[in-house]
């Protein structure tokens, strides 16, 4: 399987965060009452679970490319995951506009540390997704650090969910599923002791905003990805980092498919975001972090 060919100056915009929620068979990588839970607290009731050959046709009409994955939560959730090896060969398939990521549950110990090598190596997945609060571990554990240590190696980022989740809100007891884990100020730690691994928090991190900006600020390989908020309802201080001190480590992403690229960037255009800082969060912080082809 070749690496990636994606032309990015023909791109108007790069989404690091996309979900592939549904097989070639049509098992969903949630269950119901979870997946129901997160199309209310999104709003988005009904909304397709699109394939990744609908979501590359999505993403090429709007001359845009896109980060893929699903979660592997096998552990949290006992319910089976999503192949990572049908998204990589789903994403190759469009590898115009599609980037695969991978999702490894770190309750799998050594057997998870070799199928994260086999997927860069065979596959070409070009980094790996955690969802702390859904895999029940938190990003601290020394349980998860053979794979980190792994992904350190291979060069590709980790991008770690953080603050809360639309998955499990309102079910009693969020379904299981822990918010605390999902603090940001835990994968400082990671960052500390894996420090040439690049590391995305995901989400504005409600209600650790303010943890996520320290530790961006702080350590020089973390990043921030803005998905799975409208960006009107950003936090003011978030903005003003976006504009300034990370202007480098801000990126585009939707969360697709609960909110779209179009919606995220019509709201976008609203925000007093500098000119010159508009096409990095948009595009070139994550065309430099990823390593796409400039062809």
């Amino acid at each position: 399987m070749s690496d990636p060919v994606i032309n990015v100056d023909a791109l108007t915009a790069i989404d690091v965060h996309t979900h592939a929620e549904i097989s070639r068979t049509g098992h969903g990588a949630l269950g119901p009452e979870l997946f129901g839970a997160s199309e209310e607290y999104f709003k988005a009731h009904g909304h397709r679970q699109p394939t990744i050959d609908e979501m590359a046709a999505h993403y090429r009409q709007r001359h845009m490319a896109a980060v893929v994955f699903t979660v592997d939560a096998e552990h949290g959730t006992g319910r089976p995951r999503i192949a990572n090896e049908e998204v990589a060969e789903s994403c190759a398939a469009h590898a115009d506009v599609l980037v695969p990521f991978a999702s490894v549950d770190p309750h799998k110990g050594r057997a998870g540390v070799r199928e994260a090598r086999r997927l860069v190596e065979e596959y070409r997945v070009r980094g790996f997704k955690f969802h702390p609060s859904i895999q029940a571990f938190s990003p601290d554990d020394r349980m998860a650090y053979p794979l980190y240590e792994t992904i350190e190696e291979l060069g590709v980022p980790a991008l770690f969910h953080t603050g809360q989740t639309g998955i499990g809100a309102g079910v009693p007891g969020g379904g299981g599923i822990r918010l605390k884990y999902s603090n940001p100020m835990l994968v400082d730690d990671v960052a500390v002791d894996f420090p040439e691994l690049r590391i995305i928090l995901a989400h504005p991190s409600f209600p650790w905003q303010d943890e996520a900006l320290a530790v961006a600020t702080h350590k020089p390989y973390v990043y921030i990805d803005l998905s799975g908020w409208s960006p009107k309802y950003f936090p003011p201080q978030l903005v003003r980092y976006a504009n300034t001190l990370l202007k480098d480590k801000v990126l585009f992403g939707s969360d697709y498919p609960v909110i779209t690229p179009d919606r995220w960037l019509a709201d976008f255009e609203k925000l007093d975001i500098r000119p010159e800082v508009r096409p990095k969060i948009l595009k070139d912080n994550a065309a430099r972090l990823l390593g796409l082809h400039k062809d």
